[in-house]
């Protein structure tokens, strides 16, 4: 594949927030650590303090690879080193984390883990002394199951039916057989169709856990690069996060300080992704994830009868913390808590709503990660690269609106000058003479002449489309097929990336399409990638 980029800022799909993010704008500087370069980088592991119990951490990533091989599937050998690296103190993590969406959901889900790999890379070349681990966090705990039991891939929207609740990494996937038969049926018998067939197939008819079932899908994927893939659904771990739990149950600090930080933001006229409650916990138990709130002086499950004193609460997160679910506030400090992290690679609502966090990590003594804005692509297939090259188009066009795409082209290849624009000036320089003579006769019939004016201007235009109007009648072939392009490029009128699913590019490039997302990507570059089939 041949890689070009353009700016984020000039796909116009990414908010003005994340843009001056990249930008290093002042303003944003007291909302992060570090700045996401080589220097933030050696400058954050001169001082990098690690809180998380390695050994711990290691044997539960083994426990949990142990499952992948308890059904004759092997895991390479690269992850099995780099969960024995984690017990270094010389060794880092690079993490990415998103629910588990069956199929791998759309395809920037790829893009994440594909950015943190060729991250955890480049720090290797640049600091050979240290080792860098990259790490899927799955949300295994996550309770929306609306939000993950569907992809889009071909056309075609492929929707696991059932009704569920709780955590969704517990949930059985022996139901989700109708989806998986129509999943391989969109996939065909082509190309590395039966490669991709046999992964999930594997994936989600041989484990009892959408947990384990997403792991060894991922793992397939990626496992030839090292990567470690987690759930940190696990008493041994959460232990770990005990003393905060308990402190900011009791105390609502993450409520205190995340709100006085997005009335700052606000401010700066910044978008709040996300707003803190009182208690940013839920009750975690087999089909059950509920708030907790604290009403009439004792703490209470919303939806149940559970209820504690606050001398059972207490109690209760230190003999059982893994009932106790960190909401998407908590769940990024119980990340660093428990991983000896210095980065973490999301999308561009997650960049955001990390700014809203750094006060509590600081209210904690626990370092803030480098905020890594993960790799967005396009994937261009061979003919539709030829249609684009016919056109004439740039790949910077691409992200134009359809009409803004079909004007800028009859306007550049028409025979004719269907532009106003000179002849706009000349009129402008009779009205400015109109204008002057109008003022020396009556001073108060300046706003009249201005107001012609206006008037003319608007007619002008209106004539400017319909002269664009009617040339495209005579191009209407040409013009279908920029309808084409961006119909299949930008499906729903939205990024490829938000859309759709990886499968039918995996039918046709199988394990290239991964090489060449790691190869081509570079995460502290920030910049859209192309990528079109040669």
């Amino acid at each position: 594949m041949e890689a070009s980029c353009i700016s984020y800022k000039e796909t116009g799909y990414f908010s003005q927030t994340v843009i001056d993010y990249i930008d290093d704008t002042a303003e944003l500087r007291p909302f992060y650590s570090h700045r996401p370069d080589m220097a933030g980088f050696a400058e954050l592991l001169k001082n990098k303090k690690v809180i998380a119990d390695r050994e711990i951490l290691a044997t539960v990533l083994s426990e949990q690879y142990a499952r992948i091989t308890n059904f004759d599937c092997s895991v390479s050998q690269l992850v099995l080193n780099n969960i024995n690296l984690l017990k270094e103190a010389n060794t880092y993590t690079i993490t990415t984390g998103h629910q588990l969406n069956i199929f791998a959901g759309p395809l920037y889900f790829i893009y994440k883990i594909a950015t943190a790999i060729k991250l955890a890379q480049q720090l290797k070349t640049q600091f050979p002394d240290k080792n860098f681990v990259p790490v899927y966090w799955m949300a295994s705990e996550d309770h929306d199951f609306a939000e993950i039991n569907y992809t889009n891939i071909g056309g075609k929207k492929v929707h696991w039916w059932y009704e569920t609740s709780g955590a969704t990494g517990r949930i059985n996937p022996d139901t989700i057989r109708q989806a998986l038969n129509q999943y391989k049926g969109v996939l065909g018998l082509d190309h590395h169709a039966p490669e991709l067939a046999k992964i999930v197939e594997t994936a989600y008819s041989k484990f009892d856990k959408l947990a384990d079932a997403t792991r060894y899908m991922v793992d397939a994927l990626y496992g030839k690069y090292g990567l470690v893939i987690i759930d940190a659904d696990d008493h041994r771990l959460k232990q770990q996060f005990v003393p905060i739990m308990a402190q900011d149950i009791t105390e609502q600090n993450s409520f205190k300080n995340i709100t006085a930080t997005n009335e700052e933001l606000h401010k700066l006229g910044v978008h709040i992704q996300v707003n803190p409650r009182e208690i940013n916990f839920f009750y975690l138990q087999d089909h059950l994830r509920e708030r907790i709130v604290f009403e009439d002086d004792s703490y209470k499950v919303l939806n149940t009868e559970i209820s504690f004193t606050k001398e059972e609460l207490l109690q209760e997160i230190n003999q059982y913390p893994e009932r106790f679910s960190p909401n998407v506030v908590m769940r990024p400090l119980y990340q660093e808590c428990i991983l000896p992290n210095i980065a973490y690679v999301g999308g561009g609502a997650e960049v955001v709503y990390w700014l809203e966090l750094k006060s509590n990590f600081e209210h904690y003594k626990v370092d803030f990660p480098i905020l890594i804005l993960r790799n967005s692509g396009l994937l261009v297939r061979k003919e539709h690269a030829s249609k684009i090259a016919k056109m004439d188009l740039q790949n910077a066009d691409l992200f134009q609106s359809t009409d803004a795409i079909k004007n800028n082209w009859i306007k550049k290849h028409s025979d004719h000058n269907l532009s106003l624009t000179e002849e706009w000036r000349e009129l402008t320089a009779i009205f400015e003479k109109i204008k002057l003579r109008a003022f020396k006769i009556d001073n108060t019939l300046a706003p009249s002449a201005e107001a012609v004016q206006a008037r003319l201007k608007h007619a002008i235009d209106n004539l400017e489309k319909k002269l664009v109007k009617a040339e495209k009648t005579n191009y209407h072939a040409s013009l279908e097929q920029v309808e084409g392009i961006k119909t299949d490029l930008f499906p729903k009128n939205s990024l490829q990336e938000r859309t759709e699913n990886f499968g039918l590019f995996y039918v046709k490039w199988g394990q290239e399409l991964i090489d060449e997302l790691v190869r081509h990507f570079e995460p502290l570059e920030f910049k859209f990638t192309v990528l079109t089939e040669k």
